[in-house]
Formats: structure tokens, sequence, C-alpha cells
């Protein structure tokens, strides 16, 4: 095979695609392959060198990257076993940004084309060099087939796909292939090299139109191989060889191969094109914008583990990475990287010095995070922005005291993977762990266990309902106690008036003529906002103004906190004639689903009690959709689930606050009713 060029550094290649592709099952096919494994392992028998994890044995799924190293004709590569789940993405995109190839495993099956979407987009937004793999042909009683699939595949894909290989079948069973370039038939031979055999007549045709194809999507970018076949001259098959390494590395075109992970067909051929073909990490830095010759790692995977405190997963970009080196980043000194270690699967195995190309964990670097460019002297390769948070958990710690490292482990979480994050609500005091779906929490919560030793009960989060003035009044507040010594009194005279939603709380003065003393006003503000905390219903009272216009003080028993208490005691009688009413918070929901989900999407938010504002197509994404809807707060908790179950796991959606809006009826009771509950328990 021509245009092949020796490398003698680490390359890189990430392994993704859709979860039940088959991902782990090709890493294993690849690691024995090339004789890292002598014995390849099962997914299902919980005996894989992926899937290696106490939570991914659990699920029989991949739920983290796992490092994968292995050689193949004296050549170093290191496999990045990514998740295929979508609740997993942030890794599997964290991961990529780093990789010099991705191989992206789908299913025969056209119609499942389409949960490669995101994942191509990511590639293509990126421009990082991928192949398809087309995993399972060996399905009994299926007639796969190739074309249908590669047509499918193309719909998604913003670059053109390139069949390099063609079928041969005994039937409806594929058992073996061509290669277009070298134009040599190859028969499988479950778990060993394929046998080189003649060209059968029956695929001799489409041989040479699927060459020819090739050539055509080749010469698009080559004007030299352009003009040979228009002058009906073969070219010649070094030449070939150069186009498409020169094109994967730079993100033109995408190479479609095709096999069975399980049986190891189809396999040696993705070593060899991969070798032949694939980019190394110089092409990659350069993607990145990064430069030099000095020491520069950029860190993608966080890991806090029992025994191995944290861990950096890192690429090296230039230069040397030593153990016990001084480091720093373009914000500001790190410290010492003590430990430095080669992971592989979850094993560290410990280094004292790594070089280009190399997949490293740093360990203990204080203020390292994923995303950050470690010696770097600039901002090249800054992280993109992670994945927006879609589904949430209340958390509140089983034990007793565990309230402070909770929230210690809960960052930890967030730093091991961006797509996590936390948030409080000051009204409730309620810590909410957001993450990406249901799977996605239970197996951070698993590890908030496993890790750090901190059980946890949860719940559906509290919606942040509110509770606003239906009419405005004028009101007396008078607090006088008399009880031996000073006694207590303040007397005021509030004017409370409705504002419009989202006007907040507003208090003014317009007292004359000294009625009440300058300094005791602000007592009385403070005493309006303390009642604002919890109004009748329950809940903070919200979109009200209130103006102090008269009242009377006593020179000896008046003080700030008999002021603040009557400003209390008018506010309650004010709402009493004022009436309340319950607000909902409103949420401005953007779902993107391909578009044949539409209708489904529009139909999930309707009975939602979703507000349909219209839907458009996604900009940049052929065949999606965007459907706009305002939507309750109260209908989010699992809309995320919805949506996937709608798109073949695809659909998602981003959220933000848009309004208040009045909840009244059964549905305004039975909140009330429960909140009272709450309070009550409390």
């Amino acid at each position: 095979m021509g245009g092949h060029v020796s490398v003698t550094t680490p390359r890189v290649a990430a392994i993704v695609g859709p979860y039940t592709s088959g991902k782990t099952s090709l890493l294993e096919s690849l690691l024995t392959a090339s004789g890292t494994l002598h014995r390849r392992g099962k997914v299902t028998e919980g005996t894989s060198f992926g899937d290696a994890g106490p939570e991914a044995r659990a699920r029989q799924m991949t739920v983290e990257v796992t490092v994968a190293p292995a050689t193949f004709m004296g050549e170093e590569w290191i496999f990045l076993d990514c998740p295929g789940s979508v609740e997993f993405q942030q890794q599997t995109y964290d991961a990529l940004l780093v990789a010099d190839i991705a191989i992206v495993v789908c299913e025969p099956d056209p119609a499942r084309a389409v949960m490669l979407t995101p994942l191509l987009k990511f590639l293509d937004t990126h421009r990082i060099p991928h192949l398809i793999f087309i995993n399972k042909v060996d399905r009994d009683g299926t007639n796969i087939s190739i074309r249908a699939c590669l047509e499918a595949l193309q719909l998604v894909s913003d670059r053109p796909l390139l069949l390099r290989e063609v079928p041969i079948r005994d039937g409806s069973q594929i058992v073996g292939y061509v290669d277009l370039v070298s134009e040599r038939a190859y028969r499988y031979r479950p778990g060993e090299a394929s046998d080189l055999i003649r060209l059968p007549e029956s695929v001799a045709q489409r041989e040479v139109e699927a060459r020819q194809e090739l050539l055509e999507h080749l010469a698009d970018f080559d004007d030299k191989l352009l003009e040979d076949l228009l002058s009906d001259v073969t070219p010649p098959k070094e030449e070939v060889y150069d186009d498409l390494a020169r094109d994967l590395k730079k993100d033109l075109l995408v190479p479609v191969f095709f096999g069975a992970a399980d049986k190891d067909e189809g396999v040696r051929r993705l070593w060899k094109a991969l070798r032949h073909e694939g980019p190394d990490y110089t092409a990659t830095a350069a993607r990145l914008g990064i430069t030099g010759t000095a020491m520069q790692v950029t860190v993608f995977r966080t890991l806090h583990g029992q025994h191995t405190g944290s861990l950096y997963l890192s690429r090296v970009w230039s230069g040397t990475v030593k153990d016990g080196q001084v480091v720093s980043s373009f914000a500001g000194r790190l410290g010492k990287v003590s430990g430095l270690y080669r992971m592989n699967g979850l094993e560290p195995q410990k280094e004292t010095a790594a070089g280009p190309g190399a997949v490293v964990a740093l360990g203990r670097l204080e203020g390292a995070q994923t995303g950050m460019l470690i010696g770097g002297t600039d901002r090249a390769g800054l992280w993109p922005e992670p994945l927006p948070p879609l589904f949430a958990l209340a958390v509140h710690p089983t034990r007793q005291g565990d309230d402070v490292k909770l929230t210690a482990a809960l960052t930890r979480l967030c730093e091991e993977d961006a797509s996590l994050s936390v948030s409080h609500d000051p009204d409730s005091g309620e810590i909410s762990l957001w993450g990406q779906g249901d799977i996605h929490l239970a197996v951070a919560l698993s590890r908030l266990t496993r890790v750090f030793h901190i059980e946890v009960e949860t719940a559906t989060p509290q919606v942040p309902y509110r509770e606003t003035l239906c009419k405005s009044t004028k009101v007396q507040g008078r607090f006088k106690r008399q009880s031996g010594g000073h006694g207590q009194f303040g007397d005021v005279w509030l004017e409370i008036t409705p504002l419009k939603r989202g006007d907040g709380v507003r208090f003014s003065e317009s007292i004359s003529g000294g009625v009440i003393p300058r300094s005791y006003i602000p007592a009385v503000e403070a005493g309006v906002m303390d009642w604002a905390r919890r109004g009748p219903l329950g809940f903070p009272v919200v979109d009200f103004s209130v103006d102090l216009y008269d009242g009377s003080y006593h020179v000896v028993d008046s003080s700030e906190a008999a002021f603040k208490t009557a400003a209390a005691v008018g506010m309650r009688a004010g709402v009493a004639e004022c009436g309340s009413l319950l607000l909902e918070p409103v949420l401005m929901v953007e779902v993107s689903v391909p578009t044949e989900a539409t209708s489904r999407a529009q139909r999930a938010l309707s009975s939602r009690r979703g507000q349909i504002l219209g839907f458009a197509p996604r900009e940049g994404w052929t065949g999606w959709d965007v459907v706009q809807a305002y939507l309750p707060q109260a209908e989010m908790h699992d809309l995320i689930v919805d949506i996937r179950s709608i798109s073949m796991g695809v659909g998602t959606f981003a959220w933000r606050f848009d309004h208040m809006q009045d909840l009244v009826g059964k549905p305004a009771e039975q909140v009330v009713s429960i909140r009272q509950k709450v309070l009550e328990m409390a």
C-alpha cells in the first residue's frame, strides 16, 4: 500500500458511535488483531477490556472513556473507547477534540442512520478526521444493503462519504470484500486474517462502478486526478492512497468500511487504513491552534479516584512532560506534577516522562481542569462550551452532617464531567444536580457513593412558584406592646399596589411632617421585604409596590424592631384585602428534532400544557427542525425522556426562563396544598 510514511510517535483514535452499535466489541477486535490482547472479552459477560468500571459493568454500556494502548506492525496507537449514549456525550466530545482520527461505528440499518447526526455534525464542526465502520453485517436472516446504508448515512453527513470496499456475498450473507483501490478480493476467516481470493465475477461490475465513484470523489480535491479521469488515464494506486490520506487529514471526505467486530471480520482491513491514512498528532495540534516546541499538553478528562487522588488525562503536543515538573497555564502557575502515568484501561502505570503524541495522566495537579492547555502561553486550544443541562434531581444526604461533604463531592463530579452542574435554590435551600438524563445522573450518584462515600436521597426538584397580589389597598400596620419598662410601638400606613409581571418588589416613602423619624424608614422596608419572603400561599411574593405614606411613633417606646414588626402586620392585613394569586414559571423551550419527528414533538409539548409558538428548519442541520414553545417549568422535569423516545434518541432542547404566569383552579389548589404540607414538615 503506497503513500505511507513511518510514524514513530503514538497516534490516537477515538471509537465513537450510538449505543448498541458495537464500539466496545470493535475495540476488543482491534486489540486482539494487533496481538495486544491474546483473548478477546465480551461486554455481555463483563470480560471486555473496555467497560471495565463498576458502573459500566452494571449497565453493560460504556459510561466513561477507556484508554487502550496497542501496537500494530511496530507502530504505537492509543484508542479512546467513548460512551455511545447521548447522556454521556460530553465525555465523547472531550475525547474527540484531542484525537487524531475518529472511528464512527454504526449498525447496518438505514433507518438508524439519523442517530449519527449530532456526532457527525460535531466532527465536521471541529474538522476532526473520521471514517465510518458499518458493523454487524453478519446479521443472520438479514439481507444487508451496504449501498442503502451509504445513501442513508450521506443524508446525515456534511462531508461526502467514500465507499472503500464492496461486499462479496454468498446468498444473503456478506462473506468478504473487494478493496476499491488495490482491486483485490478477500474472503473473511473469523478470528484470522482474510484470504486473498480471485475477484468473483458476480461483483466485478459493481467494483468497477464503485471504484469510479471513489476516484470521482477524490478528483473533486485533486486537479491532476481530474485530468487523468477526463483523459481516461488510470491513476497509479500510490497516488490514490496519497489522495486518501491527504483528504482524510483535512476532513474533506469520510471513508466507509464494513465488517463484523464480534467475528473480527473487516477489522484488519480497518487497521491497515488507520495505519496508512490516519494523521498524527502534528495535524491535531495544528487543528487546535497549538504551536511551539516547549512542553504543552491538553487535559481532556478529569478523574477523582479513591486511592489515586486527582488524575488529569492529557494529550502531549510538544516537548516532554516529566514527573515532578513544575507547570503552568495561560492563567498562571499550577504547581508540580505529582505522578505521571500511562493509562491501560483503568490501570495507571507509572512513568517518568512522556513526549509528543502520548496520552498520559497527570497526578494531583491542583487547579488543572478539563480543556486546559498546560504549558501554553496563549489561549490556543480553548475548549467549546459544555452541553446544557436537561434533567435534574434534588439531592439530600441521608446522613446528618454530610452537607458540607456533599457540596464538595458534587463539585468534584462536575469537574469530571462538564455536562453536570449544581444549582442551589435560596428559597427552599434545595440542592439540585443537573445532567443529560436519568441514567447520566444515576451513574453520577453511584460514583458519589462509591468514590466519595456519600449516600443521598433524591426527589423531583421543587418548582420556584411565586405569588402576587390582585388589587391595590391602603392599610394600617400597628404594633404596640407594654410589658413594664420600655414598651414597643410602631404605627405605619401603607399603600400596596400590584405591578406588572417581572417588576419585582419596590418600596418607597412619601412621609411628610416628620410623623415617623427618618431613621425608622429602613426598618419599615426591612419588614416589608421579610414578609415578602413567604406569602399566605407559602411562596415568595413578587411584583408589587409599597409606599409608606403616614404613621406615628412614640418618643420612648418606638424602635426599629417595632416598626419592622408593624410593617409585617400591615402587609398581612393588606394581603387579606388585596387577595393572592399563584404564579408559575414558564420557560422558552426550543426542541431540536429530525423533521420526521417534528409533529410528535409538538404533541409532546402540547400534552404538557405547552404553548406552541411555531417551528423552523434548524440552521445548518439538513432535515432537522426547531420547535419553539412556552412550557411551564413544572412540566419540564422528564421532557428529555419524551423527546428522545420520539426521535431515536437524538432529539434535544435548550431552555431559559421567560416569564411568570397565573395558575388558578385545581392545579393551583394542588400546588398550595403540597406546599403547606412541606412547610408543616420543615
